[in-house]
């Protein structure tokens, strides 16, 4: 066999619709578990997730933001978003990256955060 033959037998098959949305669900209950210590509404509400991908091996990159740069829990929130998106089972591997840009705003705010913030 050669080597282009055998890569293709290891390729993960792809994932159908109904895993990815499951997926996206359970990514989305976990992201909600997570909750910035200042405000109280969850990271996924407050908007601070701005890409989840998820790869046919079931490994999960995550760019999310901060309310602000000098957020006091900067060093510690990309592991706790990490270990909740690990609970879920089948997934490989979870990584975390912060971003700044697009700075974040209240406008990327859900209805539901700015409800339970008096925002409206």
């Amino acid at each position: 066999m050669d080597d282009a033959a055998h890569i293709e037998t290891n390729a993960p098959a792809a994932l159908s619709q109904a895993e990815l949305d499951q997926i996206t669900d359970q990514l989305i209950d976990k992201l909600k578990t997570v909750f910035d210590p200042e405000i109280p509404v969850d990271i996924y509400e407050l908007g601070l997730i701005y890409k989840v991908d998820v790869s046919d091996d079931k490994d999960v990159a995550i760019a999310m933001t901060l309310t602000a740069p000098g957020c006091p829990v900067a060093g510690e929130m990309p592991g706790w978003v990490q270990d909740a998106v690990m609970e879920i089972p089948g997934i490989k591997s979870c990584t975390v990256e912060l971003v700044f840009d697009p700075p974040w705003d209240p406008s990327r705010m859900s209805d539901e955060a700015k409800l339970q913030l008096n925002m409206f």
